[in-house]
């Protein structure tokens, strides 16, 4: 009787290799590789991370965009997911006037809220458009206030948005007038959750597990194949901004 082997779940690979790619002696350096194959225009990653960093109105990490391809009668349709392209050679840090953003050990490409002056000149020098800023708006604006038991407002806006944003590790404010209102924001690859060894949400959110992420350093990673295959490729190439995000055709 012919056994059947059954592969590893990427996800359970990824996993295993972060907390290697943790216990390393250099420090990892984050890469993600996104299938274009695979991906089925779901936005399941999208609300993963909104979700997970509580991402207000208008503001958006990681954005699927849709794009027609071939020649008629010959077309179809393909979802390119767009998170920050984490460049090594990123134009957002070097127009920075108060050095509020930077590339991190890990070349991720982070936010100091605190240090950021609303002033939006990483958003006209990202390439990508993988910047947005947030103007402190609610979803909650337009919900009336109920009386009695009714689910009001305040009720509502208080179970989710009114709770502190887990970005960096840190228990930022409720939305009022402080950071991040008023501040540039954008992927980081979920540096919390990599903080206590679990990989991205939107990694883990994608329906159609085409989206792979662990460390470049570890030449035995799945992301290390990946990213030798003749499929592979990166957006803006002849920018020369080096993205850390890479796609396979």
């Amino acid at each position: 009787m012919m056994s059947v082997l059954l592969a590893e779940d990427p996800l359970v690979r990824m996993q295993r290799e972060l907390r290697r790619a943790k216990t390393a002696k250099a420090a990892p350096q984050w890469v993600m590789v996104i299938d274009l194959a695979k991906c089925i225009g779901c936005h399941a990653c999208t609300i993963a991370c909104v979700s997970e960093n509580k991402l207000p109105p208008g503001v958006v990490y990681r954005p699927v965009i849709e794009e027609e391809i071939g020649t008629y009668p010959n077309v179809g349709r393909r979802f390119v997911p767009r998170p920050c392209m984490q460049c090594q050679n990123p134009p957002c840090v070097k127009v920075c006037p108060v050095t509020a953003t930077y590339k991190d050990e890990n070349g991720v490409t982070i936010m100091r809220y605190e240090r950021c002056i609303g002033c939006r000149y990483c958003l006209v020098a990202c390439p990508y458009s993988a910047r947005t800023s947030d103007f402190g708006d609610w979803y909650t604006n337009r919900t009336p206030e109920l009386p009695g038991l009714l689910e009001g407002r305040s009720k509502t806006a208080d179970g989710y948005e009114a709770k502190p944003a887990p970005e960096y590790g840190k228990a930022w404010p409720d939305r009022g007038r402080n950071s991040p209102v008023g501040n540039a924001r954008k992927c980081h690859f979920c540096k919390h959750r990599l903080a206590v060894g679990v990989l991205p949400a939107c990694v883990t959110g994608c329906v159609g597990k085409a989206t792979f992420f662990g460390d470049r350093n570890d030449s035995g990673s799945l992301v290390a194949e990946l990213i030798s295959s003749p499929r592979v490729f990166v957006l803006k190439p002849e920018l020369s901004t080096r993205p850390a995000v890479y796609y396979l055709k």
